[in-house]
């Protein structure tokens, strides 16, 4: 009994880390009936966007499909056929995954924790302690709510899994290499160069990995170097070859971006220069939000943010920009005597160098600071650990800590399964968000109309050329009633001036015109749509857009086919592949002009149509490309354009052309 009694003592970090997540699962459970939001519909309909992935060659269309990032995240892509293959799909399965992973990732961080811990204690309690604290930190922190509960980010986790695995790697093969050098660096160069790999294919900002365990050998491995383990030109170089060289590349890339400064891009209402000065605010913002864990925060619709546009405008961009060079300022400053508290710091700026510097992101999102994050924990819980008090008092104190995270995380689970709920908070706490108060109007659609109109209506008179808004507020009118002329009138102001927004056009208009077609909308005929359409061909934004182009020669297209006028309707269809190229949208179109019966249109639509990817060999290889070219290698779209065009022959054989036009 003794023996066995120091043989769990010997494992007792394990065993406390064991419990922490298993409060972890019971504080996380309720987010798995939540349900899809925002993004989630732009991404996961993938699953089902050519049938079912039930064979190896539609897994490859699929895997290949990926649009974000030059690599297309395939990793990412593929962890959404853990849970389906096809869409609908029904959401409990992603958010179960989801789950399960960020527990994964909170296990893997125990695990770097506890190696650091030692390196800097030598084996110890302390250093275990610690370890399960700061873990256990970063594991029931509420903020990972909008991560781990919010579909899509799987996309910021698994390159979360990656980085710990090969930060783990390389913390183990440094240690290795005292004793068997050449274990030591099969490790270090096998570990971090695969991670590094994995975690680029499962989004772009993987590739900090580097950085991020150069921020931890410079400042607390390198520390035990004068401590007895030797280092030699072979550790050097792989250091150089593993963590310097493809940091200073990146830093490198970086910088060129800033060709950029001041660069116009359409999409966005800010310039890179704007975005820099706006970035401390962010970070601020961010670092309250992990200092002071709450159930409410402002979620995913920041588009509201105010940018600054100089050092005082708003006056907390200066102080906030002196806040965030004071803390880098001060881990360089701290590396020797708090190598801990020095490394998170370090750690967490690092993690942002990505997607809080130079690209034309949006402005701020929550889930940046999920692999950020990872160490922030540590230092605070080696400070509880390390106090004066007995051991009991210290275990207390962690486990209230562990408690309230875990309390407070339960609570924010729970609240994102009611989503109507979360709308209305959100549109409180974001008045100036387009998206939280057209999310919040389109639940009170479902219930009293109304209440959407008196929501967005005094928005749209403050902000007229604002498509989220004036879009949704017509939607709501139609839904309470009807459209007035002043309606229709400001649903033209607002597409012929909107400078954003542009993707949402497509599908309204096509929701319109549908309606229009029904009849169920007062106010909205199909010469109406025709006029939104002609008004957002005026839109210089849009109409600079070549993907843009050919949506809205399809609406016109849809329109003359309303109209009864079938010879239009090809012309335009044929104008929007001239616009855009893409053998998916000519079988659509085909489609649509052979369900209104004009067979010999949809022939002569399809014979002209290029069933080829219009990809541009001058452009560097991508994950675009990839696709284009399992697409022909599979033959897919000719094959597709062979089996409609004989059924469409066959209609047109067995009932003639009398009804097109009709």
């Amino acid at each position: 009994m003794p023996q066995r009694f120091r043989r769990l003592q010997d494992h007792w970090a394990p065993l406390a880390f064991a419990a922490v997540l298993l409060l972890a699962l019971l504080a996380w459970w309720p987010g798995v009936s939540g349900g899809f939001l925002f993004d989630d519909f732009v991404n996961l309909p993938a699953l089902g966007g050519m049938g079912a992935i039930d064979n190896a060659p539609a897994f490859w269309r699929y895997i290949t499909s990926g649009t974000a990032d030059p690599t297309g995240r395939p990793l990412s892509l593929l962890s959404f056929l853990v849970d389906a293959n096809n869409w609908p799909a029904d959401p409990a399965p992603f958010l179960r995954t989801n789950v399960l992973l960020h527990l994964l990732n909170g296990a893997l961080l125990f695990v770097l924790l506890r190696q650091l811990g030692r390196r800097l204690d030598g084996p110890s309690s302390r250093a275990d302690a610690a370890a399960v604290v700061g873990a256990g930190a970063w594991l029931l922190h509420p903020l990972f709510v909008s991560t781990t509960l919010y579909i899509v980010q799987r996309e910021a986790m698994l390159p979360a899994t990656f980085t710990l695995l090969g930060l783990i790697a390389w913390v183990h093969g440094r240690a290795r290499f005292a004793m068997s050098p050449n274990a030591g660096i099969a490790w270090m160069v096998g570990g971090l160069g695969l991670c590094t790999l994995l975690a680029v294919l499962s989004k772009a900002n993987g590739a900090l990995l580097p950085v991020l365990a150069w921020v931890i050998d410079a400042v607390v491995l390198r520390p035990g170097d004068a401590a007895g383990i030797r280092e030699d030109r072979r550790l050097r170089a792989v250091r150089g070859v593993l963590l310097i060289a493809p940091s200073v590349l990146l830093f490198a890339w970086l910088a060129l971006q800033l060709r950029h400064l001041h660069h116009d891009f359409g999409i966005r209402e800010w310039t890179i220069a704007e975005r820099l000065l706006t970035q401390p605010r962010v970070l601020v913002d961010y670092l309250q939000a992990l200092v002071v864990p709450r159930v409410l925060t402002t979620g995913l619709y920041n588009d509201g943010y105010v940018v600054s546009t100089g050092l005082m405008s708003p006056a907390s961009t200066l102080p906030a920009l002196l806040a965030i060079v004071a803390l880098i300022v001060a881990g360089f400053a701290l590396r020797r005597r708090a190598p801990a508290l020095a490394c998170a710091m370090l750690f967490y700026f690092a993690g942002h160098l990505i997607e809080s510097t130079v690209l034309p992101l949006e402005l701020y999102f929550e889930h940046r600071n999920y692999v950020p994050a990872l160490l922030l924990g540590w230092p605070l819980a080696r400070a509880i650990v390390g106090l004066r008090l007995n051991k009991d008092a210290r275990a207390a104190l962690c486990a209230v800590l562990l408690l309230m995270l875990a309390a407070t995380t339960w609570q924010r689970a729970s609240l994102w399964t009611q989503q109507d709920k979360m709308a209305y908070l959100w549109a409180d706490r974001n008045p100036d968000s387009s998206r939280a108060q057209a999310t919040a109007a389109l639940f009170e659609m479902r219930t009293l109309p109304p209440l959407a109109v008196m929501r967005l209506s005094p928005l749209v008179q403050a902000n007229p050329d604002d498509l989220q808004l004036a879009l949704n507020l017509a939607s709501a009118r139609c839904a309470a009633g009807g459209l007035g002329p002043r309606d229709v009138d400001a649903v033209a102001y607002a597409l012929r001036h909107a400078t954003h927004g542009d993707q949402l056009v497509y599908r309204w208009l096509g929701e319109a015109l549908g309606l229009a077609q029904a009849g169920s909308c007062g106010g909205v005929d199909v010469a109406t749509v025709a006029r939104w359409i002609d008004a957002t061909r005026t839109n210089p934004t849009i109409s600079q857009i070549a993907g843009r182009q050919q949506d809205l020669h399809s609406l016109a297209g849809q329109v003359a086919l309303a109209q009864g006028k079938p010879q239009v309707a090809l012309d335009e269809f044929d104008a929007a592949l001239t616009a855009s190229p893409s053998p998916q949208a000519a079988l659509q179109q085909a489609g649509m002009l052979a369900s209104a019966g004009c067979f010999e249109q949809a022939i002569a639509h399809l014979d002209r149509a290029p069933m080829r990817p219009a990809s541009d060999a001058s452009s560097p290889w991508n994950m675009r490309r990839a696709h284009d070219w399992v697409m022909q290698r599979q033959g897919f779209y000719e094959h597709e354009r062979t089996t409609l065009r004989a059924i469409i022959a066959e209609d047109l054989r067995t009932q003639g052309q009398g009804k097109c036009g009709a």
